[in-house]
């Protein structure tokens, strides 16, 4: 093979990992993407001064009113690698037509990466030893979605609330197992909330009025676990976050987490 087909075939498929899409990973949505240029970063954890009402009124000739400065906590971390690689041998490449062989494995090693990425975030997301007491709550008995007297709207409103508090900003975001998705869906509080005259469906945009949240996204991916057994990688919880509208991102902008 020559040179200038060795180059299109690899910038091809570059251009096919670039352009993978799985529809059930999500991570993305609540980890957003910022580059760095090196593996040793600092995120910058800012406070408070950008909310406090501060006197501004200025007399003729007077001197300006100055702001004292409260800083910021810098947190520092090493980024790692992460790679797969998948084997063809000559033999094989002979049979078949290289480029859909290669393909095939590029697609392969894509999904394993991101699937690695999707169960990262989930499950450091969803460990409840990373949030304090105030930032999350155990449904049970009657108040679970899956009970016909439970109240979702009113425990959406009241996580939006403590959100709030926390960092001046209501959550755009809301992230959903699929499992709590299936209870939403029949819910009986939320089915009573349509026009008698549609169909007493719920459906993701009826429930992002509902709750008056922006963005709503299911977690659908499914990983095998050691026993060969296929598995959730969102189990049955609702993380509701800040997640910034941004086209390019940077590690000052404030978000709930980041992919670095």
């Amino acid at each position: 093979m020559g040179r200038l087909e060795e180059l299109r075939i690899n910038a091809y498929l570059s251009e096919v990992a670039r352009g993978y899409s799985n529809n059930t990973f999500i991570a993305e949505n609540l980890f957003p993407v910022i580059d760095s240029e090196k593996e040793k970063i600092d995120i910058f954890e800012f406070n408070k001064e950008a909310f406090t009402v501060y006197d501004t009124e200025r007399a003729i000739r007077a001197n300006s009113n100055v702001i004292s400065p409260k800083g910021f906590t810098k947190h520092t971390a090493t980024l790692s690698e992460h790679d797969l690689s998948y084997p063809i041998d000559y033999r094989e490449e002979q049979e078949a037509e290289k480029v859909k062989l290669q393909v095939h494995a590029t697609n392969v090693v894509t999904q394993g990466l991101k699937l690695k990425h999707e169960k990262q975030c989930a499950d450091l997301v969803q460990n409840p030893d990373n949030y304090p007491d105030t930032n999350k709550i155990t449904l049970s008995g009657t108040s679970q979605f899956n009970d016909e007297s439970s109240d979702p709207v009113s425990v959406i409103d009241d996580a939006k609330d403590k959100v709030c508090e926390q960092i001046g900003q209501d959550p755009n975001t809301l992230i959903l197992g699929q499992d709590v998705w299936t209870a939403l869906k029949r819910n009986e509080s939320l089915k009573k909330m349509i026009a008698s005259t549609s169909n007493k469906i719920v459906t993701i945009d009826l429930l992002k009025e509902f709750f008056e949240v922006e963005n709503i996204f299911i977690g659908k991916a499914i990983y095998t676990n050691q026993n060969n057994k296929f598995e959730r990688v969102w189990g049955k919880n609702a993380i509701l976050a800040f997640v910034p509208h941004l086209t390019s991102r940077t590690e000052y902008d404030p978000a709930f987490a980041y992919t670095v």
